[in-house]
């Protein structure tokens, strides 16, 4: 269960005060992997950013009774001084996690050679992405935030890193934003729309993405 009560967050652009959330009330049900769906600056990322708690609402709270991890995506976790390694290590420690296990599946994952023992602000942006995917599909969340994080690499890393997701969605939840259709109706089971600083709740992943559509047009 993820639960918003009052929740607000908005940005000043050009001394205009621009709500993104708007006094949100609203819970979403423990087990349902959710497509998070809105346009372009709607705020799908600041709402990720709050349900991690890696970014502070202006006013109200963001509650869970499960673990969440960070969104998948940003690389917003590390510390760019350290190595890949060393990050990896130190979520280990953080998450209570065997340090050497986590370490061994994430090199293999990530697949970034020698870089995964040099500092992260070395880093491409793809392979910021490989090292929080790596690292969060071996922690074993409760809610995955996932932001179109399987697109990153070649085809056959994609089709990998779909399989791993996969896996861990047997035992968790998730909420994906994706702008691939068939990967949202792939593993979700419902949905969320963000649309004008208000967020709806959907049991329905069509209707939602009808919803979504109208929208736009």
């Amino acid at each position: 269960m993820i639960q918003f009560d009052h929740l607000s967050k908005g940005f000043w652009v050009r001394k205009h005060y621009q709500p993104i959330i708007d006094d949100l009330t609203l819970t979403l049900p423990t087990g349902k992997s959710l497509a998070l769906l809105g346009g372009n600056g709607a705020g799908k990322s600041t709402l990720m950013e709050l349900i991690s708690g890696s970014m502070r609402p202006d006013s109200g709270d963001v509650w869970s009774d499960g673990s969440i991890s960070w969104p998948i995506g940003f690389g917003g976790s590390f510390n760019k001084d350290l190595t890949g390694a060393q990050n990896t290590r130190f979520l280990a420690r953080v998450y209570g996690i065997d340090t050497d296990e986590l370490q061994s599946f994430v090199q293999d994952f990530a697949e970034i050679g020698r870089h995964f023992h040099m500092p992260i602000r070395s880093y491409s942006a793809g392979m910021r992405s490989r090292l929080s995917f790596g690292i969060s599909m071996g922690i074993p969340f409760d809610t995955y935030l996932v932001d179109e994080v399987t697109a990153v690499g070649d085809q056959r890393f994609r089709r990998k890193s779909r399989e791993v997701f996969r896996d861990r969605m047997k035992s968790a939840s998730a909420i994906l934003v994706s702008h691939n259709l068939e990967e949202l109706q792939e593993f979700c089971d419902a949905a969320i729309l963000l649309h004008q600083g208000q967020l709806s709740y959907f049991t329905d992943l069509e209707e939602a993405i009808a919803t979504h559509r109208e929208n736009m047009a």
